[in-house]
């Protein structure tokens, strides 16, 4: 057997020896230990990027002296170890200054969905008990204005109330989180009823940071990552934010999803490390290849061929010439600087990881669920398989727990990248633990004789979009409690809206009340209660986020059927 790839092994040099006055002493740095070790490597390297729209960049140096000086202003508003400060806001480097900034305080940050309504986004700073908010433009007037039981509201926007820029205070001997303290809250679900708060300590999301690397994953100094996808997101958040500043590369930001200022924004920061959801992937796919079409059926079938044989010597001979051959394709859709593209979040096609595969970008995905920071699968670049979403990492001990005659069970994960529990939530804490330790991810799957990971399906009622965005189905038909009377029963769950591509869409089965009669006191027809049922839905759409929208309502003549506490029972329908 080889030597195990150890991407980390340089920390060794800092593991209790002040390596140019940096050390640590545990098994992994802290956050902020990690950011002092890349800084004391890479300095003057730049560190946070945006195009506002010139561009504007942080050195390593640069974003350490203003992270500094958002802890000491933070220490001396009276954070200590353990506090929780909040930050919501979109992609931006004052976002990435402020989350460490809490850090490099010794405090615990709790990102939070920009996206959220008001109320929701209070709900969980009452949750988190936040002491202070870092908040853009969009939110800061209304907690400026009323900011409840919050001390302080700093603004990440320039011009703007408080300037996160414009933050300092005297030094101080502020005390620092240690490696098993908790670095960061992260609310999965929940913006109704109890919101449930995922606890990551330092080990958790730096130990996943280095290990999700010695898949292997190569990851460089000279490396741009660009943060298209929300950043409070734990995807982007270790993926892309963390496993920047693990290496000394570059991180541009991106603010907007729309295709001309992506595209615009990858070629002038000459981007290397594309992270992203299907969504994004199918959509810059599509792109291409509609521009290949219009050249023509010959040339298009040309292309095609020539693909396949670029695919085919990728995988016999690990010789990838797409590059070179699709070159002014690649350059066009302004993706010729692309090293490595990553999907998560959600299912990917195999034809669409084959085909970038094929035009010489390097295209893997990977699994994991935000309680374990998250990677636990990751596809290798030089060994990937199409229709597995990874092998496991090193140090995650993943089992298939009570498989069936197939092998196919439960997803059931142990290693220093699982959470260490559910804030405030000791109950749930341990319902979602075996009894030997072992974290259960709700997915059903299976794994081959080289580790490798494959899903068949999810335990868990919960529906992943193709924007990678978790919609819980019990949040959306709480909704419909408005609509009591027309409803009788109503259950949301999601349903393959293209098989092909793995699009995942939102469904409600509705099982209107039978009462209902219309003004002559006769039964509605079907499709008069098809009609009313989407007309509720319409109303109710209104009312969600654009990625829990129902795109489907199929109404049900006969009632589901329920268990003896008056709820759906959610498989049988």
């Amino acid at each position: 057997m080889g030597s195990v790839y150890k991407p980390w092994a340089f920390l060794d040099e800092y593991r209790g020896t002040g390596t140019g006055g940096i050390s640590f002493s545990g098994e992994w740095p802290t956050l902020p230990e990690l950011f002092r070790i890349t800084v004391s490597r890479h300095g003057e390297r730049n560190c946070f990027t945006v195009f506002e729209p010139g561009r504007v960049t942080l050195t390593y140096k640069e974003a350490l002296r203003r992270i500094e000086a958002v802890a000491r202003w933070l220490y001396s508003r009276g954070i200590r170890t353990g506090d929780k400060v909040a930050v919501t806001g979109k992609n931006s480097p004052e976002w990435a200054v402020a989350y460490l900034g809490v850090l490099f305080a010794g405090a615990t940050v709790v990102p939070i969905d920009y996206q959220l309504r008001t109320e929701e986004t209070d709900l969980l700073l009452k949750t988190a008990q936040a002491k202070i908010l870092f908040v853009d433009e969009e939110k800061h007037a209304h907690y400026a204005n009323n900011p409840g039981g919050l001390s302080d509201v700093v603004s990440l926007t320039s011009g703007v109330g408080v300037y996160i820029y414009d933050l300092d205070a005297p030094p101080a001997d502020i005390e620092q989180a240690a490696e098993t303290d908790i670095a960061a809250i992260l609310f999965t679900s929940g913006t109704t009823g109890n919101p449930k708060g995922v606890m990551l300590t330092h080990r958790n999301l730096v130990a996943d940071c280095y290990l999700a690397q010695g898949t292997p994953l190569r990851l460089y100094h000279t490396d741009v990552f660009y943060a298209i996808l929300p950043i409070h997101h734990i995807y982007t958040m270790l993926a892309v934010f963390i496993e920047t500043i693990s290496v000394g590369a570059e991180l541009v930001f991106g603010k907007k999803m729309i295709s001309a200022i992506m595209l615009k924004e990858l070629k002038e920061g000459r981007v290397t490390m594309l992270l992203g959801v299907p969504m994004l992937f199918n959509k810059l796919l599509a792109g291409i290849m509609r521009g290949m079409k219009a050249k023509g059926a010959v040339v298009f079938g040309i292309l095609r061929f020539l693909m396949k044989i670029s695919g085919a010597m990728k995988k016999t001979f690990g010789v990838n010439p797409g590059k070179k051959v699709f070159g002014a394709v690649l350059e066009k859709a302004s993706l010729s600087t692309i090293r490595i593209c990553i999907s998560g979040g959600g299912p990917l096609a195999p034809s669409v990881f084959r085909t970038f595969n094929q035009m010489g970008i390097d295209f893997v995905q990977g699994y994991g669920l935000t309680e374990t920071s998250p990677i636990i699968a990751l596809n290798p670049v030089e060994h990937y398989k199409e229709t597995s979403v990874g092998k496991v990492i090193p140090q995650a001990d993943i089992k298939i727990h009570e498989p069936d005659a197939q092998g196919i069970g439960e997803i059931i994960v142990k290693g220093p990248m699982v959470m260490k529990g559910y804030y405030n939530m000791g109950t749930e804490t341990e319902a979602v633990f075996t009894a030997d330790g072992y974290l259960k991810t709700g997915d059903l799957g299976y794994l081959d004789g080289e580790k490798y990971l494959y899903l068949t399906g999810r335990c868990k009622n919960v529906i992943v979009t193709e924007g990678g965005k978790n919609v819980y189905p019990e949040e959306i038909e709480n909704e419909f409690q408005l609509f009591f009377n027309e409803i009788d029963q109503i259950l949301v769950r999601g349903y393959m809206a293209d098989e092909k591509m793995k699009k995942e869409g939102i469904e409600a089965l509705i099982h209107p009340n039978p009462e209902l009669k219309n003004q002559s006191g006769q039964p509605y027809s079907a499709s008069e209660l098809k009609a009313m049922m989407e007309k509720i839905v319409l109303g109710v759409n209104q009312q969600l986020l654009p990625y829990q929208k129902i795109d489907r309502v199929t109404v049900l003549d006969k009632p589901m059927e329920m268990s003896s506490t008056k709820k759906i029972k959610r498989f049988t329908v």
